[in-house]
């Protein structure tokens, strides 16, 4: 029989995972490129040979997106599997027809055939969008389940950025780890608020081997989702986060409205600032796909470490990067702190732009008058750093999961918000993880 042609359109995470649960060592399929985009300099390296299994000696070459409809055609393509998170379901319908349009089918993966089982209890934390409070809701079970005196380990959706042989398996328990694996802004931003509450954090590429080594430590393990991807272990514990700022997208975004859909929890988060009309549109949604769910309200209330630093100053504001690219949003913790404690100006910082953030300006030009703190290499992160240096204001306000001052020297003052997660009403978390 012959073996079917397979492209893997991905974005360095839920590819590589599809690759190595369902594909590596399948001698049905024949896996000839990945396919990269949402995240910068990813293309033109190779899926190693060391994590590629015996069927690909020479490992397996990352293309970008771009390339994709040539390639289908050149290389004879029979399947091309879409693999990566927080795109609409027209972006989604878009790509299809392109692939067919080439000559291919287009696959998207279940989740049976994509979820580990583990031998510990999985509780799962994921959301239907970039932005929806994920991270805050993930820290609420962890400190929950702490008082419970259970052991947690996080384990955190994908990020590889840099050498992917090495990055098989990472594992963190103290800050100089983030060091020792030479993470980017962006894994910072994730692994540190673990760290500070004293959790182990794994993380890499290939996850039946960090599952392996994390159920050996874990009373619990619990999934960190990212982006709005479905988890990659099957749950015994579903927590879903929407967000009644973008009402509806619970049920437009893919694979959102499958982690709605198969939800044993649904958070709806920011109740404290989001229009009535808007939060009873989300209930409704909920309600109409999965109306088994336990649903959740809950505030994200600021927390400041010094207001004094805002009032009446003229800021700039850094958000986290993924929410305001891919993640679409207009705002975050930042511009929320500005007006709350009366910043008297938002400082447009798109004539101080420079180099990669110049770039990213470009291909979302939807951001406006905030700064995306992206840092996905160290190029990035020196523009990220001369870009905010650069910029005429009096005080920077910095809206991003990890302290940006720890990363890059500022040289106006700065002011940390960060957000935390507070029940409203019942049921609550821990009354859910009671029964649990």
């Amino acid at each position: 029989m012959n073996k079917k042609r397979i492209v893997i359109m991905g974005a360095a995470g839920r590819d590589f995972h599809n690759f190595n649960v369902y594909f590596r060592d399948n001698e049905a399929f024949e896996v000839v490129a990945f396919t990269a985009t949402q995240i910068p300099d990813i293309e033109g390296r190779k899926y190693p040979a060391v994590l590629a299994g015996k069927l690909y000696p020479d490992g397996i070459p990352i293309l970008a997106e771009s390339e994709l409809a040539q390639l289908i055609e050149e290389k004879k393509i029979d399947q091309v599997v879409f693999a990566y998170s927080d795109v609409s379901h027209e972006y989604i319908g878009h790509k299809a027809a392109m692939v067919n349009g080439a000559g291919a089918d287009f696959i998207l993966m279940g989740t049976e055939q994509t979820m580990i089982r583990s031998k510990a209890p999985v509780i799962a934390v994921c959301a239907v969008r970039t932005g929806c409070g994920k991270s805050q809701t993930t820290r609420r079970v962890s400190e929950i389940l702490k008082k419970k005196r259970k052991k947690i380990v996080a384990v955190r959706h994908p990020m590889p950025y840099g050498d992917l042989a090495k990055q098989a398996v990472q594992r963190f328990e103290k800050y100089v780890d983030l060091a020792a694996h030479h993470c980017t802004i962006e894994e910072m931003e994730e692994y540190e608020p673990h760290l500070d509450m004293g959790n182990i954090v794994y993380a890499g590429v290939d996850y039946e081997a960090i599952l392996r080594q994390a159920e050996k430590e874990a009373d619990v393990v619990l999934w960190d989702g990212g982006n709005n991807d479905t988890s990659f272990y099957k749950p015994d514990l579903l927590i879903t986060v929407v967000d009644p700022h973008r009402p509806g997208h619970e049920l437009t975004y893919y694979p959102g409205e499958t982690n709605l859909r198969t939800a044993n929890v649904v958070v709806i988060n920011k109740v404290d600032t989001a229009d009535h009309e808007c939060i009873e549109t989300v209930r409704r949604n909920v309600r109409d796909v999965n109306p088994a769910a336990v649903i959740i309200e809950a505030a994200s209330p600021l927390v400041v470490d010094d207001p004094s630093v805002i009032r009446n100053k003229r800021v700039l504001v850094v958000e986290d990067g993924p929410t305001l690219t891919h993640g679409e949003m207009a705002y975050g913790a930042g511009i929320v702190a500005a007006q709350k404690f009366g910043a008297s100006e938002i400082v447009d910082p798109r004539p101080w732009v420079t180099g990669t953030i110049e770039e990213t300006f470009k291909k979302y030009p939807k951001i406006g008058t905030l700064l995306p703190a992206m840092g996905y290499g160290t190029q990035q992160v020196r523009d990220l750093e001369k870009t905010i240096n650069s910029v005429d204001c009096d005080a920077v306000i910095i809206g991003t999961p990890i302290d940006l001052k720890k990363v890059i020297k500022i040289n106006k003052p700065a002011v940390r918000v960060q957000y935390r997660l507070q029940e409203i009403g019942e049921p609550t978390l821990d009354d859910v993880l009671d029964k649990f």
